[in-house]
């Protein structure tokens, strides 16, 4: 198998519309057309056409909880052109690193000189599904 690039990431969710706004707000991301599918849920692209997240709604998902961020736990990344800008913008959303154990959906960790070579920021989105952003040098 030769496999080419990674098509699209598929995410549970219970509150669709809560999540759209998350994912068109927070994240940027842009909404496209889902086939008309049997059950609810929402596309959006990442990057260029052919790069996607999929958001669905199941009754027997398997989801996290209400666990904080863990940054090993099961996640996926977003590259980003700009790590200062897209840290400002969370910043703006009031995200912040020292936000209340009680207040997760707000917390941020903040990984500018990460082990792994490049920035990091985690996040977690209304269903508190662990998102990385990272982009290919600190600015």
């Amino acid at each position: 198998m030769d496999s080419l690039t990674l098509h699209h990431v598929a995410v549970n969710v219970t509150d669709l519309e809560r999540s759209k706004r998350f994912y068109r707000e927070v994240l940027g991301l842009k909404e496209i057309a889902r086939p008309p599918f049997d059950f609810p849920g929402a596309w959006f692209q990442v990057g260029g056409p052919g790069h996607h997240v999929h958001l669905i709604v199941h009754e027997q998902a398997t989801t996290r909880g209400r666990k904080g961020i863990d940054t090993r736990d099961i996640h996926f990344a977003l590259r980003v052109r700009s790590y200062r800008e897209a840290l400002d913008s969370l910043r703006a959303r009031g995200y912040r690193e020292d936000a209340a154990p009680d207040d997760p959906l707000l917390r941020m960790i903040v990984s500018p000189q990460a082990m792994a070579g490049f920035p990091q920021i985690y996040v977690l989105d209304p269903d508190h599904n662990v998102i990385e952003i990272n982009a290919e040098s600190l600015d």
